[in-house]
């Protein structure tokens, strides 16, 4: 009997996540000089502090290497931090042989062709709203949330629901 995404959610302790589709709407400014601006979600960024606060491990894969994104995401209190993965599974084992963790204990969201991988191997992969289709399709649960638009927030908060911890603990500074 398989299980639905709402029972796996029980048994998540570890969110990974990508950066570009999934933190953000994958759009980039370019600036004149050549750097490249991302949008973040507020809420996203309230749900993760409020996780990590609570207790679950947070951790990024991304294959961008925007140093813009490293610091936001260490003020809100994460500190696996991977950028410039191209092959993200090798990041996802070292996380996992870091940590001791299982697969059903982990959540994963992507949101495009390089996330596949990883996804294949964790307890719960999802996907933004605006996902490609062939991630969309493995995904178990798609987010009715966008990209960079609370898809974040949407699977953290189910998840600290269903374990009963949300809204319990709001002192999340961002």
């Amino acid at each position: 009997m398989t299980l639905s995404y709402k029972q796996l959610l029980a048994n998540i302790t570890t969110f990974i996540f990508d950066v570009d589709g999934v933190l953000t709407n994958g759009m980039l400014t370019i600036m004149p000089d050549g750097e490249l601006l991302r949008h973040m979600n507020v809420k996203d960024g309230y749900a993760m502090k409020t996780a990590l606060n609570s207790g679950y491990r947070i951790c990024i894969i991304s294959g961008g290497t925007n140093e813009g994104v490293r610091k936001r995401l260490k003020v809100l209190g994460i500190e696996d931090i991977y950028l410039g993965a191209h092959n993200k599974i090798v990041q996802y084992q070292e996380l996992v042989k870091k940590y001791d963790l299982k697969p059903e204990n982990i959540l994963y969201m992507g949101d495009d062709l390089p996330d596949i991988p990883v996804m294949q191997l964790v307890g719960l992969p999802c996907a933004p709203n605006d996902a490609a289709p062939e991630v969309q399709k493995i995904a178990q649960y798609v987010s009715y949330q966008k990209g960079g638009e609370g898809c974040v927030r949407d699977i953290i908060e189910q998840t600290m629901r269903v374990q009963q911890k949300w809204n319990t603990y709001f002192d999340a500074q961002i």
